[in-house]
């Protein structure tokens, strides 16, 4: 699965949390400074070609909608990272995480709790 921008990851959070969005209600969502309609135009038009994004005619114009669902995107960005930054291992990022933010032994025990569910 291809990567997002900063931008693209932006307007396709606001699509994931919406539904079908116009550009200008894409656009009343995101903070200040608000980008230019153009600008978000152009960076739904690249989500469309990039296969993130789908459209339907309503009106004079359109609406847009994910076609990517977002718990798809994560799992595959997870990969990614942790091919890229953790030699593959997901220990290695969770030993990174608890070093870097100093996790706490309740927050690891939270951690190991939901594992097991998901085993069940």
């Amino acid at each position: 699965m291809r990567q997002l921008t900063r931008a693209e990851e932006e307007v396709m959070q606001l699509l994931w949390k919406k539904g079908k969005s116009r550009v200008a209600e894409i656009i009343e969502d995101m903070p200040e400074p608000k980008p230019a309609y153009n600008t978000t135009s152009t960076i739904v038009r690249i989500l469309e070609d990039k296969g993130f994004v789908g459209h339907e005619k309503v009106g004079r114009g359109f609406k847009y909608f994910a076609l990517v669902e977002k718990d798809t995107y994560q799992k595959a960005t997870m990969k990614k990272m942790v091919n890229s930054y953790f030699e593959g291992s997901f220990k290695n990022m969770v030993s990174f995480f608890v070093k870097e933010k100093n996790m706490s032994t309740k927050d690891l025990e939270s951690i190991l709790k939901e594992l097991d569910k998901t085993k069940d």
